[in-house]
């Protein structure tokens, strides 16, 4: 029972992009209290910088103290050039992304087990190519397009260039040393990680990561595998031949040290500790055997269409040998999520992984093509030449954009207005809202909101699977009959200026970055969400933040509960709702129930439930949530708004109105999940189970905060007044309106 020493410390985690101090409390000022720099501790401030008591908590009739602290973490991925270059890595990110989204390995089958490590494997394999292809076609630019064409003697591109800089051993440094260098940074890159200030580790148990433990291996085989498709290029590709001893010796070197690593990645083997230095530097040898062999003359290099076409087709298989062994790993997964309604099972059946590996390799190899496309236009000189099969990366990425188009207006343009006018406005707005036009504003966002959770991954899916199956055909129709429809050229240039606009948009982002640093701050909402996963299929990403995060927040939570009157709520907005759970199951499996009983959980616009749990379903099983939301005695609230396109409900599914009430199925305190009754309280706020369904627009003004007019959508959920009833609830010092049944939840069977 709550004493007259009782407080509350609320810590809200913030979500996507750059939050600021002031924004996550909602105070006009604030101060660092702890932390690192990179993972920072904020409370309110007063006018002379100090820290300031939060606003007193209602609940239980009287006022409650309540401190008021934030966990900043965007640091870690925005802000700073060096992090503005993380954009080049997306589609690196994506790769490592598809390795959290494997199906979970049925326990007892062996079968299953072999199919996820083949699955792994070719995901390692296929992360393995994408470096090579992007070193590839970096080698592309830096050594046939621009050493060797642009730079040769008479070619009139780059008249500045002084004809020193024109020889044959200029000509190949100036080619040569930037892609060490690339590659050397990307070695670093991969090599960089976050000093955590907490006690204990972030990997095993539910709702934990475990960051791949073969990550260094896999370091220095992509490291060697970029160096060796340098080092093929300049001998004249995979399937040329050299005619000279020496250069023979060195291609059949490199093409050995491409088939190890390869079989090392596919089979997770360590390269060893030691060794991996003195491999390193063989690869590096090799680079620069071949660049002093070379000879290059004024036409394009002969390696050049070799190389990429190779990795490309490489590439190819490995998604498709992916795509086929994980469509029976999925199958076999099956059973555990069959018996759940659709929008909790996983995407795609399991099987989304497939299509987002291959559209990593769709826009790594369509970067590439773009870069080159718009480097070649903007050196002025028509007659540089660019790999053969960038054509068909520029009709594919034509078609595939015209398909996006479509299916988008199809979408948003007809199918959103057709559910709006079919189902009018829906009972639930009726039941919170309380006049016509809030009404229509409110039923507007909800006919769109729950379109795009619905259906905007089956659009994204869609659009890469068409390219996947697009790219194929071009492949047959080009090297199995010889033919170049007419209708290429249309579609190539429009996939020319897109791709070529991409290639410059970023590189512009990069250079906006490098001078003005607080620019790259934007690029925070795409690091956010690839960095959030530890590095796993591919090593060369950003360092994962939540394994940084997490272990910190739990670490701050037992700070305070070592004072008795303490309770803590850990309260995260968007993404950081993903980051107060896992410190929230951390602190369910490791503190004593007598502590444990003083933590609660906040969530507001969580994408937990439509968009991560189906998309990761082995990493946020179901039956993990529950585990979590019955240890924590229902102290775990969710605010969400059905006009809320990226939140949604949390801990509730089956939604119908029946009787002027909200019902439907979720989580039980007593375990499990079952019924659960919707109770209304005055303000038009629909609790049901652990979530709060909040009316948007807002009812009116209260007075006692702060006032925001319209449709709010994802935006300001703190000044919703539901805001600090549900953060009471979650300190156990607060109860929703009683339903009818008389009970918090509706009727669930006695706690176990």
């Amino acid at each position: 029972m709550p004493g007259p020493d009782t407080r509350v410390v609320e810590i809200r985690v913030a979500g996507l992009v750059g939050t600021s101090g002031e924004t996550l409390l909602d105070a006009v000022s604030t101060v660092d209290v702890a932390g690192d720099g990179l993972g920072r501790v904020v409370r309110p401030a007063d006018r002379l910088r100090r820290p300031a008591p939060g606003p007193v908590l209602p609940a239980l009739g009287r006022s409650i103290p309540r401190t008021l602290e934030g966990y900043l973490w965007h640091g870690m991925t925005s802000g700073g050039a060096a992090k503005a270059t993380w954009a080049l890595l997306f589609p690196f990110s994506l790769a490592n992304v598809a390795f959290w989204m494997l199906p979970p390995v049925p326990p007892g089958s062996r079968l299953a087990r072999v199919l996820g490590a083949v699955c792994r494997g070719l995901l390692r394999v296929g992360a393995l190519l994408l470096t090579m292809l992007l070193m590839g076609q970096l080698a592309a630019i830096a050594l046939d397009l621009f050493a060797t064409q642009c730079l040769a003697p008479g070619s009139g591109c780059l008249p500045a260039v002084p004809d020193v800089l024109r020889t044959t051993a200029a000509r190949i440094a100036l080619g040569v040393v930037p892609l060490l260098a690339v590659i050397f940074v990307l070695h670093r890159i991969s090599s960089a990680t976050w000093a955590v200030h907490a006690d204990g580790d972030l990997t095993g148990g539910p709702l934990r990561m475990q960051a791949d433990p073969e990550t260094p291996a896999l370091r220095c085989l992509h490291t060697v595998a970029a160096l060796a498709s340098v080092a093929l290029l300049l001998l004249g590709g995979p399937f040329r031949v050299p005619g000279d001893s020496f250069g023979l010796v060195v291609w059949i070197i490199t093409l050995a040290v491409v088939f190890a690593t390869v079989v090392a990645a596919a089979a997770g083997v360590d390269t060893g500790r030691f060794a991996r230095p003195g491999v390193l530097a063989f690869a590096t040898l090799l680079v620069v055997a071949a660049a002093v062999r070379l000879r290059p003359g004024s036409g394009p290099l002969p390696g050049t269409n070799g190389v990429v076409e190779g990795l490309g087709a490489a590439l190819v298989a490995v998604t498709v040998l992916f795509a086929l062994f994980l469509a029976p790993a999925a199958l076999l997964a099956r059973p555990g999520w069959k018996h759940k309604p659709q929008r909790l099972r996983p995407w795609m059946g399991g099987w989304a992984a497939a299509p987002v590996l291959a559209l990593a390799g769709l826009l790594g190899g369509g970067f590439g093509a773009g870069l080159a496309e718009a480097l070649r236009q903007l050196s002025g000189a028509e007659l540089l030449q660019v790999p053969t099969t960038y054509l068909l990366v520029t009709v594919l990425w034509g078609a595939g954009l015209a398909l996006a188009a479509v299916l988008g207006v199809l979408g948003f343009a007809v199918a959103v207005p057709l559910r709006r006018l079919r189902r009018g406005v829906p009972e639930i707005v009726e039941l919170m809202e309380h006049d016509r036009r809030q009404e229509a504003q409110a039923a507007a966002a909800w006919a769109r909101s729950a379109w795009e959770r619905r259906h905007l991954h089956h659009l994204a899916l869609a659009v890469a699977s068409a390219m996947s199956a697009g790219g194929a055909a071009l492949l047959v129709l080009r090297f199995g009959f010889g033919l170049v429809p007419g209708w290429f050229g249309p579609l190539s240039a429009i996939g020319v200026g897109a791709l070529g606009a991409l290639a410059v948009g970023l590189l512009r982002v990069v250079y906006t970055a490098a001078r003005t640093p607080q620019r790259s701050r934007h690029l925070g909402a795409l690091a956010d969400l690839v960095c959030f996963w530890p590095r796993a299929a591919h090593p060369t990403v950003p360092p994962c933040y939540a394994l940084k995060v997490v272990p910190e927040l739990a670490a701050r939570a037992r700070e305070h509960l070592a004072e008795p009157g303490t309770r803590v709520v850990l309260s995260g907005y968007n993404l950081g709702s993903l980051l107060t759970l896992m410190a929230a199951a951390r602190l369910a499996a490791e503190l004593p129930a007598a502590e444990l009983e003083r933590v609660g959980v906040l969530t507001a616009g969580s994408p937990l439930q439509w968009g991560y749990q189906r998309a990761f379903p082995a990493l946020l099983p179901q039956e993990a949530l529950e585990r979590l939301f019955t240890d924590l005695d229902g102290r775990w609230r969710a605010l969400c708004r059905g006009t809320d396109i990226f939140g949604g409900g949390v801990t509730t599914w089956r939604h119908s109105v029946a009787d002027r009430r909200l019902h439907g199925v979720g989580f039980l305190p007593g375990g499990g999940h079952g019924p659960v009754t919707a109770a209304a309280d005055g303000n038009g706020v629909l609790i049901l189970g652990g979530d709060h369904w909040l009316p948007d627009p807002l009812r009116g003004p209260t007075g006692r905060h702060r006032w925001a007019p319209g449709v709010l959508k994802h935006q300001d959920y703190v000044v919703d007044a539901e805001w600090d009833h549900a953060v009471a609830m979650a300190a156990g010092l607060g109860k929703p309106s009683w339903g009818e049944q008389g009970s918090l939840f509706g009727d669930f069977p006695p706690k176990r």
